[in-house]
C-alpha cells in the first residue's frame, strides 16, 4: 500500500486567519503567489527522478489559489518527478469558495481526493471557530466535487470548540450520513501559543475535559455506526479510504515536503523549510521511540517487541490492548496516549 514515498506541497495562503490555527499562512495575494508558486516549483529540481504515489496539497488554504497555479505546480511535479498512475492526489479546500469550475480543473490535473473543511454543521459552533461557510456551502461544495468526478472526499470536524455542546453533535453526525462521504478527521481542539482563542481562552466558552472525552467516544461511535472505522487517533474512514498519504507519516515512510513551514523525513532525515525557504535540519528520524509514538497513532498499533516497559497495568485498565503479537490503545486510551507514551518511551 505505501511502498513509495509521499509529497506534501504546502501552499500557504487564506482568505483570513481562524482564531485556532497556528499553521504558517499569509493573506492572499495574487502577485505574491505567482512568486511563491516559482520558488516552490525551482525547489522541485532538488529532488529530480523521486518517485511518489501521493501528493497532497496543504496550507493554508490550497483551494484560495486560482487553478492555472495550481496546474503550474502540477506541470513542475510531472516534469521532476514520477508520479505513479495509481497515485493517490489530496487538495484541502475551504467550502466558502464557489468550487464548481475548480472541482473539473482539479480532476484534470488528477487530483482525485478532496479534503473539506467543515469543522461543524452546526452555525454557532462554525462561527465561533472564525468559519464563515454554511452548512449549504460544504454541502454544495460536495456535489460539485462528485460532479466533476471527485468521488473520495474528507471532511473536517472539531471537538471541544467554543460553544459545541455534547447533544449537538448530533446534527453534525446527521449531517455527514446526509453526506455520505468516505472520510472524517476528526480533531481535539489544542489552545496553541500565539493564535487569538490563546489570547481569549479565559473569555471562551469551552466544554469542560470530561465533556471533551465524551465527545471523542461519542465520535467513534457514531462513526463506527456510519460504517466510518477508526483506522488512527484522529481519523475515520470506509473500508479502502483510508488517507494513504497520511499513513505514510505514522508508518515513517519516507515523505518529501516542500514548501513554507514543510516538513520532511528523507533519506532517514527530518528537515524543514522555515518562511524564507531555508532547509533546516532536524536530525535523524525512523528511531524506536518514533515508531513507538506515530505507530501507536494507528489502530493497529505496534508490535509488542518494540516496548520495553511493562504495558500490563495499561491493559488491565482498558487503555491498551493486545491483539496477537500486536499492542494498540482503545478509543479510551487514545485519550490519555500521550501520558502513556511517555511513560514507556523515557
Amino acid at each position: 500500500m505505501n511502498n513509495k514515498c509521499g509529497l506534501y506541497i504546502h501552499i500557504p495562503f487564506c482568505l483570513n486567519k481562524c482564531p485556532y490555527c497556528d499553521f504558517y499562512s499569509v493573506k492572499y495575494d495574487r502577485d505574491i503567489a505567482e512568486n511563491y508558486v516559482s520558488r516552490l516549483t525551482a525547489e522541485f529540481e532538488k529532488y529530480k527522478s523521486a518517485e511518489f504515489d501521493t501528493v497532497y496539497f496543504g496550507g493554508g488554504t490550497p483551494s484560495i489559489l486560482e487553478p492555472d497555479l495550481i496546474g503550474k505546480i502540477f506541470e513542475a511535479i510531472h516534469k521532476n518527478f514520477s508520479i505513479d498512475n495509481n497515485s493517490e492526489i489530496t487538495i484541502e479546500c475551504n467550502p466558502g469558495k464557489d468550487l464548481s469550475k475548480d472541482f473539473k480543473q482539479y480532476h484534470s490535473f488528477g487530483i482525485n481526493r478532496i479534503s473539506l473543511g467543515m469543522q461543524s454543521a452546526v452555525k454557532e459552533e462554525r462561527l465561533a471557530l472564525g468559519r464563515r461557510a454554511s452548512k449549504e456551502d460544504v454541502a454544495k461544495a460536495i456535489y460539485n466535487a462528485e460532479s466533476a468526478g471527485i468521488t473520495n472526499i474528507s471532511l473536517d470536524l472539531m471537538l471541544g470548540t467554543p460553544k459545541q455542546t455534547l447533544e449537538g453533535l448530533d446534527e453534525t453526525f446527521d449531517f455527514i450520513a446526509e453526506m455520505d462521504v468516505t472520510h472524517i478527521s476528526a480533531y481535539i481542539l489544542k489552545i496553541e501559543p500565539n493564535t487569538p482563542f490563546y489570547k481569549l481562552q479565559d473569555k471562551l466558552s469551552l466544554p469542560d475535559e470530561d465533556t471533551v472525552s465524551d465527545m471523542y467516544l461519542k465520535t467513534v461511535e457514531r462513526l463506527a455506526a456510519l460504517g466510518l472505522e477508526q483506522y488512527e487517533i484522529s481519523n475515520f474512514a470506509k473500508p479502502g479510504f483510508e488517507s494513504r498519504h497520511n499513513v505514510k507519516y505514522w508508518e515513517l515512510v519516507p515523505y518529501l515536503g516542500i514548501g513554507a513551514s514543510a516538513h520532511s523525513f528523507w533519506n532517514g532525515r527530518r528537515f524543514y523549510y522555515d518562511k524564507d525557504f531555508n532547509i533546516i535540519d532536524d536530525g535523524e528520524g525512523g528511531g524506536i521511540d518514533e515508531q513507538i509514538m506515530l505507530g501507536l497513532r494507528l489502530k493497529k498499533g505496534i508490535k509488542k517487541s518494540l516496548i520495553k516497559r511493562d504495558i500490563t497495568p495499561y491493559i488491565k485498565a482498558g487503555f491498551m490492548e493486545e491483539i496477537g503479537e500486536s499492542v494498540s490503545f482503545t478509543p479510551k486510551g487514545f485519550l490519555v496516549s500521550n501520558t502513556i507514551i511517555a511513560n514507556i518511551t523515557d
